[in-house]
């Protein structure tokens, strides 16, 4: 049996399950892959403040993402995403793996919805937020019934797939190990969702935190872009809400849900009956706002 070529670091090249193209895992800037932000001349983060700095200087949602995906800040997440990348799991040993930070997905939003981190064999595999896992499973069939997607899954990241009047963020971009980051590691990650409210704010409408990480990283990223936050601040629940009122007096609502974790969805904690009240909800609201 021939084995698969290599790249110039003896890794095997494998086909993209959707193009049929071969990438190497982790997959190089600009090579291709469906949906990758990056140029190979994007400038690479490597410390905290080279992190503050791109994400300050970005003009629009797409140089976020360009400068964000090829962050290299945190060398425990930098190390940890590779290495599930250049390993795999024994289900998809044939398909390449993203390994690098995941980008966003989605549109100038009016609802904005904010995760936790890409998960080891999901996005970090597809190269595209909540792709390719049961989490995604979830909170996009919800997204698509009322009608915030253009489809009810989310496979790959040549599958088509538009979030029209919406935006899946995580506040941490790499997979950690045990699904943790790190406090430094959450507040590096930060700067790039502070960009991502700023340059959001126009339309924003609804922000819907998955989960109290989300919960808190949105108000944390709201007191820093001089928004307005109730005091004392608001708490994390499914189905809680919070007004936040943004600089130019225009009020945007948080919504709070479960996350989409198979712990809580294998458990019962979250139903898909629960996720659907908070989501169509989300998009009532925002709709309302118009």
């Amino acid at each position: 049996m021939t084995p698969p070529p290599s790249d110039d670091r003896g890794g095997p090249l494998l086909p993209h399950p959707a193009t049929g193209v071969p990438f190497p895992s982790p997959v190089p800037p600009g090579s291709g892959w469906p949906g990758d932000p990056s140029p190979p001349s994007a400038p690479v983060a490597r410390t905290p403040a080279e992190v503050a700095a791109l994400a300050a200087a970005a003009g629009s949602p797409e140089q976020v993402q360009a400068h964000a995906s090829v962050c290299r800040a945190c060398p425990r997440l930098v190390a940890w995403r590779e290495e599930v990348a250049r390993t795999r799991r024994r289900a998809y040993a044939g398909e390449p793996y993203w390994g690098r930070p995941v980008p966003s997905l989605g549109e100038s939003p009016r609802v904005l919805v904010v995760g936790l981190a890409p998960a080891a064999h999901g996005g970090n595999r597809t190269g595209r937020v909540f792709t390719g896992d049961r989490s995604g499973d979830w909170i996009i069939a919800a997204l698509h019934a009322a009608g915030l997607a253009s489809q009810p899954t989310s496979v790959h990241a040549a599958d088509g797939l538009r979030l029209p009047g919406c935006r899946i963020v995580a506040p941490v971009r790499c997979a950690p190990p045990d699904n943790r980051p790190s406090t430094a590691e959450r507040d590096t990650c930060a700067r790039w969702l502070d960009a991502e409210l700023r340059l959001a704010v126009a339309e924003l409408r609804v922000v819907l935190a998955l989960g109290g990480f989300a919960w808190a990283s949105v108000l944390g990223a709201a007191r820093r872009a001089g928004w307005r936050v109730p005091r004392p601040q608001p708490r994390f629940g499914h189905g809680a809400q919070a007004e936040l009122l943004l600089p130019d007096g225009r009020a945007a609502r948080l919504l709070g849900s479960y996350h989409v974790s198979q712990q809580n969805t294998s458990t019962g904690r979250l139903t898909a009956a629960m996720l659907q009240d908070v989501v169509s909800a989300a998009a009532a609201l925002a709709e309302a706002g118009d």
